[in-house]
């Protein structure tokens, strides 16, 4: 079926994961942020029921879906107010990145427990000088005998205090051409040289930012994901499940927040009508409405494309639907505060916070001038600046 009409497996799912959600909502995440404590009971009912692992394999324990459905189900959470942000890493990235390419033992070793929520690996990209350019990561791997040794730091790593593992980007020497190539390791999380720190962030998440130092780790020649030559290829087959389950969860993020702002429009009398009554309230609200199913449809035909194989077209969409997603989200978490006024920035209606969140996803894991730069080269075909 085309991805324009969702199929009535898909419309089950939505209505199932968001059912779930409900149940937990905004007030169980708000809980756990408050308390400093991870929201595990959701992630392990969610392991559970067979929504973590929806995308892997089935030999594995997955459910032998795609990123299609893993995006749905954190969609429904977000709608419901309890987005897991470790969806866009542990299952996305890492699990996409060892079910395409990892060895039949990394497969078996990690797979099932990605899958049911038991085991959780993290993913390092982000360097402190290199930013978005993915070309100058200097974390570097080098032969030691079968070992490898690993050596470099990485920032704004998402949930390391939780993770089993994380997945590293480092890169080694290519003979061939004399310059730096990237690969992908598998850390485990109490390896010798391996040590985190977590940032301080102004932003309400249960999920912690951490920096990395990699001090001369030695790693055995099985921590090494896929093959050594395959560069690029395999990294992208992780970046591009990342923007699209990034898009999924800004649209998650502004539906809720948009819900909230309709359902107050609704109630909220000042003189003798609602002031949903009122265009200056109502028509902000329908664009944001608007500007969120136009995101979801490119976050669509990103997952589709990225699903059937083609790396190529998926690459360029996923870049568009991350974009369009988050712009929406940021302008209906905006137009939401501004309808509740005051009590916009309250604590009782939950919705300031959002503020700040809903600017993460227009900064990760791709800034929005990056993925211009991307579209307007690669797609329009103009020249580079740089």
């Amino acid at each position: 079926m085309s991805p324009v009409v969702e199929t009535e497996e898909h419309q089950a799912l939505r209505s199932a994961v968001s059912a779930l959600g409900n149940r937990y909502g905004r007030d169980y995440l708000t809980r756990a942020i408050t308390e400093g404590r991870h929201p595990t009971e959701l992630w392990s009912e969610a392991g559970k029921l067979g929504y973590l692992g929806v995308n892997l394999p089935e030999e594995y324990g997955g459910g032998g879906g795609g990123v299609t459905e893993l995006s749905i189900v954190l969609e429904e959470l977000g709608a419901a107010g309890s987005p897991l942000l470790m969806l866009v890493v542990s299952p996305a990235i890492c699990g996409t990145v060892i079910s395409r390419f990892g060895t039949e033992d990394q497969k078996r070793a990690w797979l099932p427990g990605i899958a049911d929520g038991t085991r959780l690996m993290a993913f390092g990209i982000t360097e402190p000088d290199a930013g978005s350019n993915s070309h100058r990561i200097t974390t570097t791997a080098r032969r030691d005998g079968t070992d490898w040794l690993l050596t470099g730091r990485k920032v704004f790593v998402s949930g390391v205090d939780q993770a089993d593992a994380t997945l590293i980007v480092g890169r080694t020497h290519d003979a061939r051409t004399g310059s730096l190539k990237p690969c992908l390791f598998i850390v485990p999380r109490d390896t010798e040289g391996f040590s985190r720190r977590p940032i301080d962030m102004e932003l309400n998440a249960a999920e912690k930012q951490f920096e990395l130092v990699l001090d001369d780790v030695r790693l055995p020649a099985d921590a090494l994901v896929g093959d050594e030559d395959a560069g690029l290829l395999q990294l992208f087959a992780g970046l591009n499940p990342e923007r699209i389950m990034t898009a999924a969860f800004a649209i998650g993020m502004g539906r809720y927040a948009l819900a909230k702002a309709v359902e107050y429009a609704r109630d909220r009398t000042v003189w003798k009508t609602p002031i949903g009554a009122h265009q200056a309230i109502a028509h902000p609200l329908a664009q944001a409405h608007i500007d969120l199913e136009l995101a979801r449809l490119m976050t669509q035909k990103a997952a589709h494309l990225y699903d059937t194989g083609d790396d190529l077209g998926a690459g360029e969409a996923a870049n568009m639907a991350k974009y369009a997603s988050a712009e929406a989200c940021v302008k209906a978490v905006d137009q939401a505060v501004h309808t509740l006024g005051g009590n916009g920035l309250t604590r009782e209606f939950g919705l300031a916070s959002l503020i700040t969140a809903a600017r993460v996803a227009r900064i990760a894991p791709v800034s929005r001038e990056m993925i211009l730069n991307y579209v307007s080269h690669q797609t329009l075909g103009l020249p580079k600046s740089y």
